[in-house]
């Protein structure tokens, strides 16, 4: 901590070379001029530390049934994932903010009013607020009995009226905190170790254990607040982000890449359609990866890092985004059945691709933990992914990873191709027919670094 403040006094007169302060202030503005070629110098950050945070009111969402064996996502999701990070000594290497919860307002910027003050609000903290408003809000409210004899919004999301309201809204405080120190130059990058997750709730409803989704509410928190004028969100969770999608499927400054499991929209929540690409001014700023075929093979790391070079990164460095929000959902890693995520991802890919996002925005990268409920996945996984964020060095996963090809059906690289063309039809101004003609060289070159057949 004394060389980090010494570093910081030593460097306090270059902050103009930092990336942007709050709206008026005298500091560049955080976006770059996409067309001069000495842009990529404004995207250097001075500052050498990870940032994490974490917060155990969190633990306090749990099923009034107390049980967690009948819920997969439960308190020792973020409790193993912690204690991982401490024994590992990675924890002592970044700086731990305070998590805070999102205001009502943060919180109105993605949602509803009536949703905010339905699931935002618990007994003690109503008594702030106007009871004529809130009584006919509460009225609406609907709940079910859930089969463990605890209570839900649905028969997965469950609800706890003492507690849910201050998690949720914790983790979306503390999801937009770490957001705002890293984008202020504050933090170089970091990782928000954070329950219950959020991607799959819109605007109106809570769904898929989420009730606020706090990634999208840290992009509009950066959009309002601090002149981000294009910020990259990619979700990896093994289920399409729909209400991120729905959030931001008009804007063009949020440009949303989601890697999913779909099966021809039987897989949970069913949406994230390769045609699915936006619409109005934000057509084009909506790619879904959207993986079909079921689990014969299931996929797995050669198919998401190929997936990454040719879709996801080409894309990515031509929009050049100010900031990239990582919705970090593990369920895609191995580990989990077939009806949570079934795909073969090993938490070294996680923290490969971690490694290729930190080559956009200066590395101003902000991950947000999501879905994935198998613990020894989800820690090994954000094990690496801190790792990277820390720029400690591991073997190369292209390198350390045996892609064994002959146990591979050919129908796996029809099924990559057919959805990289379908995007790059859907998505012009990205120079499609380029890239989709160099699609057979970029995954010979993902298979030859392990000297395995070409015949993939």
């Amino acid at each position: 901590q004394k060389q980090l403040q010494q570093l910081r006094r030593q460097t306090a007169h270059m902050e103009t070379l930092a990336v942007p302060m709050m709206l008026g202030s005298a500091h560049r503005p955080l976006f770059r001029t996409q067309s001069s070629p000495a842009s990529t110098s404004l995207t250097v950050c001075l500052c050498l530390v990870a940032g994490l945070v974490y917060d155990s009111q969190m633990l306090k969402h749990q099923c009034t049934c107390g049980d967690n064996s009948s819920h997969p996502e439960h308190a020792g999701r973020i409790q193993s994932i912690w204690s991982r990070l401490q024994e590992r000594g990675l924890r002592g290497q970044c700086e731990t903010i305070r998590g805070r919860k999102a205001t009502l307002e943060e919180l109105q910027s993605v949602h509803s009013e009536r949703h905010v003050l339905l699931y935002g609000t618990n007994p003690l903290n109503r008594l702030k607020l106007d009871n004529r408003k809130l009584a006919g809000i509460l009225s609406q409210r609907m709940f079910v009995m859930l089969p463990c004899g605890g209570v839900g919004v649905d028969n997965d999301t469950i609800w706890n009226e003492s507690h849910t309201s201050t998690a949720s809204r914790m983790a979306a405080g503390s999801v937009t905190e770490l957001a705002f120190r890293v984008a202020k130059g504050e933090l170089k990058n970091g990782f928000a170790v954070v329950r219950p997750p959020g991607h799959h709730a819109d605007p109106s409803n809570p769904m898929g254990f989420c009730y606020f989704n706090s990634v999208a509410i840290a992009a509009k928190q950066l959009q309002q607040k601090l002149s981000a004028n294009k910020i990259l969100i990619v979700d990896w969770d093994v289920h399409h982000g729909n209400g991120t999608q729905e959030v931001f499927y008009n804007d063009p400054s949020v440009l949303y890449i989601s890697l999913h499991r779909y099966d021809d929209g039987s897989f949970f929540p069913g949406s994230g359609g390769p045609a699915e690409v936006g619409s109005g001014a934000g057509e084009g700023f909506n790619v879904n990866v959207a993986w079909t075929g079921g689990l014969d093979p299931p996929m797995s790391d050669a198919e998401y890092i190929a997936a990454f070079r040719t879709v996801v990164m080409p894309i990515a460095q031509e929009f050049s985004p100010d900031v990239v929000l990582v919705s970090s959902g593990f369920d895609a890693a191995e580990g989990h059945p077939a009806p949570l995520g079934g795909y073969k991802v090993t938490g070294k890919c996680f923290g490969f691709l971690t490694r290729q996002l930190m080559g956009l925005a200066g590395g101003r990268v902000i991950m947000a933990l999501e879905g994935g409920h198998d613990l020894t996945a989800i820690c090994d996984a954000s094990e690496a992914c801190v790792s990277a964020l820390l720029g400690i060095e591991s073997v190369n996963v292209l390198e350390d990873l045996i892609i064994v090809v002959q146990r591979r059906s050919p129908s796996n690289l029809t099924e990559l191709e057919r959805i990289c063309r379908e995007e790059w039809e859907k998505l012009p101004r990205y120079r499609c027919a380029k890239l989709v003609a160099s699609y057979p060289r970029r995954l010979e070159a993902v298979i030859a670094a392990k000297g395995a057949s070409t015949k993939y």
